[in-house]
């Protein structure tokens, strides 16, 4: 079973850069393009998916939820402001996206995968949590005693992202942009055949031409094959799996068959 999905967010990653960006006019226009190139490519292939958005993202793009809605996708919530996350988020988020999606949110993401409260998360009515990169990515993520596949917390399921057995390698956005796509690929059938399932995650700002705006200074492993090029190695690997025989669901369906069997 394949999860895919996509923190559908407001871009922001010039700031981290120390560029002067306007992520609700600029970034917004970044992203919301970029979400509409994702569901381009899913409807191609016919597969759902899962979308992490964040408050700023549905308050200023409703007709994209309502698009992903009516496609077959799944909502969940990714805070409210992805640059100024707040302990109030999962709960605001949670009122502002059931609002706009009109059907009731069962999954949460906290921005750039950092924790949250797992209190919290099981307290605002939340199913599952899929704040987790069990790898080590320096500077980013030290987490490799966190378990690698799906746990219980309370009443709510931990997804985390897939790595690798054994070395622990992400197999996370950036490494489909910047590995060779056969080993990229190879990657992701050997886990499959240990975990029985994939996660995976991207952003709509890595669908849009990042190497035409150089003035956004991102570095090389983030503008490297992005826009078109990013929109030609999803659809590959969704491809790929199709071949494989494997099947996409959305988290919850995958929620609902793992509680199904207990």
């Amino acid at each position: 079973m394949i999860l895919l999905s996509f923190d559908t967010e407001e871009f922001d990653v010039p700031r981290e850069h120390g560029v002067d960006y306007d992520t609700l006019a600029e970034g917004m226009a970044v992203s919301d393009y970029g979400t509409n190139r994702i569901l381009d490519v899913l409807k191609a292939n016919g597969v759902k998916a899962t979308f992490f958005c964040t408050g700023n993202f549905a308050q200023n793009a409703p007709q994209t939820i309502r698009r992903i809605i009516d496609e077959g996708h799944e909502t969940a919530c990714h805070g409210v402001d992805h640059w100024r996350p707040q302990a109030s988020d999962v709960r605001e988020s949670k009122r502002i996206v059931e609002e706009i999606a009109g059907q009731t949110v069962s999954g949460y993401r906290q921005p750039r995968m950092f924790p949250v409260s797992d209190e919290e998360i099981e307290s605002a009515g939340y199913r599952y949590n899929s704040s987790l990169n069990p790898a080590f990515v320096p500077g980013r993520y030290m987490h490799l005693r966190a378990p690698r596949t799906w746990f219980m917390k309370g009443k709510v399921m931990q997804i985390p992202a897939s790595v690798t057995p054994i070395v622990r390698f992400p197999l996370f956005w950036l490494s489909l942009h910047n590995l060779p796509q056969g080993l990229y690929h190879w990657l992701v059938r050997r886990t499959l055949r240990k975990d029985g399932y994939f996660v995976t995650y991207f952003h709509p700002w890595e669908f849009y031409d990042l190497k035409a705006h150089p003035e956004l200074k991102m570095p090389f492993i983030i503008r490297n094959h992005s826009g078109k090029e990013m929109e030609e190695r999803l659809d590959g690997l969704i491809k790929m799996l199709k071949a494989q025989g494997e099947t996409f669901a959305t988290f919850s369906e995958f929620v609902d068959k793992k509680q199904s069997r207990n």
